[in-house]
């Protein structure tokens, strides 16, 4: 469920947080899971969601044969630009998240039937989860990076699926995969290509480096 505009998660531990900088950061997503990992990375942030189409924006862009990383990466910049104006003083983290199986989007499910359908569709196959991060300030990019990883999905059977379906719930929704590498989506796997970060929606680790070459993190 998406989070109100300008609410607070939580300031980072004062160890690791820099007393000194007045810059703001604003999180431009609606996402628990991205907002967890700056939280528990210490990072102060705020809360505001932008308001973009992005199935829109993504179909449109596909039309243009654009590339799995462009799409992300655009989807990421449009929501951090648009927060930005809001918050010209702000240092605003746009991302988004893609799922490529063989050349086949995949977005996040919309009720149960499409999340069984995604998991079949995934079954016994190699995906690429492309994660992009964007901050902009002043209605301007200032940075980006971009992260992708390789999902090896075991054979799932239809039983499975289902029994996957009802212990998770609506959880199934928040993801395009229809899963939670760190929670049961884990025994979905036999193997994962890439940084664990990535596959949770943000690739934490360059962003925290820029953050703290800005001063928001101490060095």
């Amino acid at each position: 469920m998406a989070e109100s505009a300008a609410t607070a998660p939580s300031a980072g531990p004062t160890l690791l947080g820099n007393k000194a900088t007045d810059m703001p950061v604003v999180l431009a997503s609606g996402s628990r899971f991205r907002a967890t990992l700056l939280r528990n990375a210490g990072v102060p942030f705020t809360v505001d969601v932008p308001g973009v189409d992005e199935a829109s924006v993504r179909d449109s862009l596909k039309a243009e044969n654009a590339t799995t990383e462009d799409v992300a990466t655009m989807l990421a910049e449009l929501k951090a630009v648009a927060i930005s104006r809001k918050h010209p003083e702000a240092l605003v983290i746009g991302s988004d998240q893609m799922l490529d199986c063989g050349g086949v989007w995949f977005e996040k499910p919309v009720d149960r039937d499409h999340a069984h359908a995604t998991l079949t569709a995934l079954s016994g196959k190699s995906h690429r989860l492309v994660t992009a991060v964007v901050v902009a300030r002043a209605g301007s990019r200032i940075w980006h990076a971009m992260d992708n990883v390789t999902m090896r999905m075991r054979p799932l059977s239809n039983d499975f699926i289902a029994q996957y379906l009802d212990t998770v719930g609506d959880d199934v929704f928040a993801s395009v995969g229809a899963y939670q590498l760190e929670g049961l989506g884990a025994q979905l796997f036999t193997g994962v290509e890439g940084d664990y970060f990535t596959v949770l929606g943000l690739p934490l680790l360059p962003l925290l480096d820029f953050l703290r070459t800005h001063g928001v993190l101490a060095r």
